[in-house]
């Protein structure tokens, strides 16, 4: 049997991506390995096609954090059983995939879900954002196989290093939708699920709700700034208008998504990554037929106006934007955007995207 080892630095959980990946190749005959961490708080995973292994760190962050995981990942796939594909996703988990590869003369395929080294947690720390610059221009030149989530990332790496990544974007298994039945419920549902991150615009949306009535807010997901957007909705007095849900696994959420009026996605322009970014969870929002309110970004608002699923904004006062929200929701009840969602739907679903995936895996060699 084929042996492939997927490795990612989070603890699996709820990257979709990666688990896609796994499912697939667990199709195509894999026995399939998913190195990832665990974490204090990261739940058991069960029913999975796919082997898990999962590291406890001595430390959570920082440079000995990456370099650990990184030397501990080397030694799992210098050893590993007979491997015929190498996965790596994303640059804190190249290094130890490409020495793995090299030495044991295994193909390798390197999905970049970002521009690594522009997003904002590095943009203002240079020293580190160097470092990560420099393992960039050392490994990426000498990839065979990589794949990115949009044309722009792409573009970018092929400029940089001359390097073709293949594009497989993050979109989420078609799902079996039935509209809405019965009454009107109290309150229209406003959602935003992802990390609670610097730059996401969640700050501009908790301010928005000040002006609208009848609507909730929900906010699914963790990260660096959660308790700092919980005091602003306590300060604002809108504990009542906006919920805190936590990070919730992808088989709770989907009923939450599909219960939802509209998504949003207002990532700022915080340097190339955001910029350039394509959030998985538009594609979520589409599939669950939510219209998506977002960020007039490139990718992001190719693929709203072209599809027409919704409204790309530039918006940045929280009253005006709540304004362009009580459009989109009255809109919404009226039955705008139906059409679209179901046709969008119907051709961003990983059933159609695999088969891009599927060529790179072609490419490697390791289907014959």
């Amino acid at each position: 049997m084929k042996r492939a080892y997927i490795s990612v630095i989070n603890d699996l959980a709820t990257d979709q991506r990666v688990r896609r990946v796994a499912r697939l190749l667990t199709e195509l005959g894999f026995e399939v390995t998913c190195i990832g961490r665990r974490l204090k708080k990261s739940p058991d995973l069960k029913n999975t096609s796919f082997k898990l292994r999962r590291y406890r760190m001595l430390f959570s962050g920082g440079p000995l954090f990456y370099a650990f995981f990184n030397l501990r990942l080397f030694i799992t796939l210098l050893f590993a059983k007979k491997p015929a594909l190498l996965i790596s996703n994303d640059l804190d988990t190249l290094p130890a995939n490409f020495f793995a590869s090299r030495i044991r003369r295994v193909p390798l395929i390197y999905d970049s879900h970002e521009l690594f080294t522009q997003v904002p947690e590095l943009i203002h720390r240079k020293a580190v954002q160097s470092v990560w610059k420099l393992i960039e221009r050392i490994l990426v030149p000498k990839l065979r196989h990589a794949v990115t989530v949009n044309y722009s990332i792409a573009t970018i790496y092929r400029r940089l290093y001359g390097t073709r990544f293949r594009v497989v974007r993050n979109v989420p298994e078609k799902i079996e939708y039935r509209s809405r039945e019965g009454g009107a419920a109290d309150r229209q549902i406003i959602i935003y699920q992802g990390a609670l991150n610097v730059g996401r615009g969640i700050e501009l949306m908790i301010d928005a709700m000040q002006y609208l009535e009848n609507v909730l807010f929900v906010v699914v997901g963790t990260g660096d700034i959660e308790d700092d957007l919980k005091q602003r909705v306590a300060q604002l007095n809108l504990d009542d208008r906006i919920e805190f849900r936590g990070r919730m696994m992808p088989e709770e959420l989907r009923p939450l998504t599909l219960s939802a009026d509209l998504g949003i996605s207002l990532e700022e322009d915080l340097g190339l990554n955001y910029r350039y970014s394509l959030p998985n969870k538009i594609f979520d929002y589409i599939q669950s037929r939510v219209p998506v309110l977002c960020s007039a970004l490139p990718e992001m608002r190719r693929i709203v106006d072209t599809y027409g699923v919704g409204i790309s904004s530039k918006e940045k006062d929280p009253e005006k934007l709540a304004g362009r929200i009580r459009y989109m929701l009255k809109e919404r009840s009226g039955g705008a955007w139906r059409e679209a969602l179901d046709k969008a739907a119907l051709e961003l679903c990983w059933e159609n995207e695999s088969t891009s995936y599927l060529e790179l895996l072609n490419d490697c060699g390791v289907l014959s």
